[in-house]
């Protein structure tokens, strides 16, 4: 009997260290794929996670046979994090690119409108009744140096901040634009959707 236990003890141990090797595998693996993970896939990252979790708690509770079991599945959806995010990537990137190009193709000439009629008012006292040109014109450097921020972003590359940053300017333009009584032109995917919905 004692014989026995021994031959079973031997062999928990023999199992001992392939399941940590696979366990770390399994986690330097998924520690290269992480920071790109987290930002495109993170429910596929936390599911991986959970499974590396599963595989300690077997571990420590000396199930060895179980982790080496199961570890070649985990391994495989570790593995395929890196695609999967690299791929998430790629559609995120094109969207935002899209929208860069279709705000970086307007924006400009709407500063430089909404800057012409702020001078407009400025020289104008029936046209500047009612508006705080003071105001206008800290709106008017913020929009500029909202925009500068944006261009800044992306021409460093930081496409997603750049996006970000235009879509706080088209904000701040819009309420510039408001509190000088000046109606902003319609950016043309807009003024087709209301062309389209003038012809239904």
């Amino acid at each position: 009997m004692i014989a026995a236990a021994a031959v079973a003890l031997a062999a928990c141990a023999s199992k001992m260290q392939p399941a940590q090797q696979m366990i770390s595998k399994i986690e330097a693996v998924v520690a290269a794929a992480q920071p790109e993970a987290a930002k495109y896939v993170p429910d596929q990252l936390k599911d991986v996670q959970d499974k590396i979790a599963n595989l300690k708690t077997a571990f420590a509770q000396k199930d060895y046979g179980s982790v080496i079991t199961a570890a070649p599945s985990v391994l495989a959806s570790a593995q395929g994090l890196a695609a999967a995010a690299a791929q998430k990537k790629s559609v995120v990137m094109g969207e935002l690119n899209e929208q860069w190009t279709r705000m970086s193709a307007h924006l400009p000439a709407n500063v430089a409108a909404v800057q012409q009629r702020s001078e407009e008012r400025y020289h104008n006292a029936r046209l500047r009744k009612g508006i705080d040109l003071a105001a206008a014109k800290k709106g008017l450097d913020d929009v500029n140096s909202a925009w500068a921020t944006a261009k800044s972003d992306f021409s460093s590359g930081q496409l997603d901040q750049a996006v970000s940053a235009a879509k706080d300017v088209q904000t701040k333009l819009q309420s510039l634009a408001e509190s000088i009584k000046f109606q902003l032109p319609q950016a043309d995917g807009a003024s087709d959707a209301s062309a389209a919905a003038s012809t239904n």
